[in-house]
């Protein structure tokens, strides 16, 4: 059974830091391109970066975190990281880690096979 379980949000004023991990269990890690997304209430779910299997070499970012959060992966320990540095109230949302087989745009949710339940993230001003 695949299992993405996500760990590490919380609550920060504006200009902290946090850093998500997602670790995964039952798939074959190394075969799938991971991303990170964020829905904030009464938003769509946006995609927020992305990390090509097997070993990361691609990254991908939405404009709005670039330069800001940073996506990572660690194959031996079946994890993936987002650090996010100098976090804005505009961040607040759920965050979600999601796997993925097949090639195409990482921005594309339904792409996606297998999803975490989500973390809360919560910036204030």
């Amino acid at each position: 059974q695949v299992q993405l379980v996500e760990s590490g949000g919380g609550s920060v004023q504006a200009g902290g830091s946090l850093r998500l991990s997602c670790a995964s269990s039952g798939l074959t890690y190394s075969s799938y391109t991971l991303g990170w997304f964020r829905q904030a209430p009464g938003k769509e779910r946006e995609g927020v970066a992305g990390i090509s299997a097997p070993s990361g070499t691609l990254t991908w970012y939405d404009d709005s975190v670039k330069g800001r959060f940073t996506i990572s992966r660690d194959n031996a320990k079946t994890t993936m990281y987002l650090q996010m540095n100098s976090l804005k109230p505009e961040d607040t949302a759920m965050y979600y880690c999601a796997a993925k087989r097949n090639n195409g745009d990482w921005r594309r949710a339904t792409a996606y096979n297998y999803w975490g339940q989500g973390t809360q993230v919560t910036v204030s001003s």
